[in-house]
């Protein structure tokens, strides 16, 4: 049996082998859309779950760039700007957060996320200046830690300062997946 063909692009009349081609990652990788939208819904599923999203996210570059499943995925990945599952999750948490911050978001979900500067009893710590949210306590640690403002809090409340207070969306949702890259890269 010969070996599968590198993936074929044309980028100024010469073909690049390994590189994938856009009409060939836009209809193949089906699952992408649906990772990538319903990722807010996975927060705190077990590793088991997201373990098997991550295996079809990989099964997709491979199939994107034509590559043997013993090659290594981290460098397709890389080269694909494809985050790994659980920092597609607090991508979505955290972009999800912003629009609650910055009213744009809807009135439902903005009300569920409160700053620590916004809590009576914090107003004069130093927690009240650094742009944090409150973590609510839950009763259940099934479901209730699940929830929204369980899970976007922790996750708003792990990124760097200057990423929590800028201002764009635009420009945070690009500071942001830089970040969650180079966390899952190196």
């Amino acid at each position: 049996m010969p070996p599968p063909r590198p993936a074929m692009e044309a980028r100024s009349g010469s073909l690049e082998p390994g590189r994938p081609s856009q009409a060939r990652s836009a209809n193949m990788c089906h699952p992408m859309p649906s990772i990538h939208l319903h990722s807010l819904l996975l927060a705190g599923v077990s590793g088991h779950l997201l373990d098997r999203l991550q295996s079809i996210l990989n099964a997709a570059a491979q199939l994107v760039f034509s590559a043997r499943r013993s090659e290594r995925i981290t460098p397709l990945l890389r080269d694909l700007h494809w985050l790994r599952v659980p920092e597609r999750i607090q991508f979505r948490l955290c972009v999800l957060a912003f629009r609650c911050l910055n009213a744009l978001a809807p009135p439902y979900l903005a009300e569920s996320v409160r700053r620590t500067a916004d809590v009576e009893g914090r107003r004069h710590r130093r927690s009240s200046t650094t742009l944090t949210l409150v973590v609510p306590s839950v009763q259940r640690s099934t479901l209730g830690d699940r929830a929204f403002p369980v899970a976007a809090s922790p996750a708003w409340n792990s990124l760097p300062p200057a990423i929590r207070t800028v201002s764009s969306f635009t420009s945070f949702q690009q500071q942001l997946k830089t970040h969650l890259f180079r966390l899952s890269f190196g």
